[in-house]
């Protein structure tokens, strides 16, 4: 028979759990109801106004005070959608693609500097890259990226790639040799080999990766600030900064509105990709 402190025991996890989420699932929650209020506090809208949400059909949001007015008018929401989506997924494939294959080289291959290299890139992902805004800036400008969401696409991929690295070499060590050798025996080539048993099964830090870098993409805000001047190049990021602008002039409920749109396809995304975040594991054994 179990004992009072049994049940005490079993119910502190949860207890804590209850603790640390009811903020953030409160915070989504004022969110969601100021959407449809005038005013952004408690949990009970004031006056409840489907209109914050007509962007979803005209496309288009106007800044305050500038009824009418086409100079007032923020850029089609649809578009900078499609930019945050292309920058997000973009972003996502190249990080994929490029870490998977720099990690099997790693993992499996035994070369001078690989120790050094392998710090290397931990330390440039520790670096601050807003320190490398001007740096980043001249470059982007002599190459003619400059305000283009390719530039902004290649520095993310670029900044990225270190973790993305490190991530995939883990499940790579996590792969014996002997399932490989057994590919090369049969025929395959190396490529071939990766190719079709050794990314079979290091789904998890390939989707790992993406969540990671799709997250990234989508929530980047400082690159897009600095390197995007024209509005058919915003993105979501940009256009909730825009309405935000000068305080005392913001429509509160549009803003909760659109912040709400923003978050949607994240939670979407995280649903869908959630159990492989439990699977991950970063190891760090030598080559094989």
């Amino acid at each position: 028979m179990a004992r009072p402190i049994d049940y005490v025991k079993k119910a502190i996890p949860y207890a804590i759990l209850v603790f640390i989420t009811a903020p953030i699932v409160l915070m989504y929650t004022m969110l969601f109801v100021a959407s449809f209020s005038k005013t952004v506090y408690g949990l009970v809208p004031d006056k409840i106004m489907l209109s914050n949400w007509d962007f979803l059909i005209t496309g288009y949001i106007q800044a305050p005070g500038t009824a009418g007015l086409e100079a007032g008018r923020w850029p089609n929401i649809y578009l900078v959608t499609f930019n945050t989506f292309l920058l997000a997924l973009t972003v996502a494939t190249l990080e994929v693609l490029i870490s998977s294959l720099a990690a099997y080289a790693i993992s499996r291959y035994s070369f001078r500097g690989r120790n050094a290299f392998l710090s290397l890139t931990l330390i440039l992902h520790s670096f601050p890259s807003i320190t490398l805004l001007i740096a980043i800036f001249y470059i982007l400008k002599a190459i003619g990226l400059f305000d283009t969401l390719i530039g902004v696409i290649l520095v993310k991929v670029a900044l990225e790639l270190p973790l993305g690295i490190w991530i995939m070499k883990g499940f790579y060590d996590g792969i014996p040799w002997d399932m490989e050798m057994s590919a090369l025996v049969d025929g395959c080539t190396r490529l071939e080999a990766w190719w079709k048993v050794i990314l079979p099964n290091v789904k998890g830090g390939i989707a790992s990766t993406m969540i990671f870098a799709f997250l990234s993409g989508w929530a980047e805000y400082i690159f897009i600030l600095t390197f995007i001047v024209s509005e058919q190049n915003w993105t979501l990021s940009m256009l909730v900064a825009a309405m935000i602008g000068e305080w005392r002039f913001v429509d509160y409920g549009r803003l909760a509105a659109v912040s709400f749109y923003y978050m949607i396809p994240v939670v979407v995304f995280f649903l869908f990709f959630q159990k492989y975040l439990l699977r991950m594991t970063i190891a760090s054994k030598g080559p094989l």
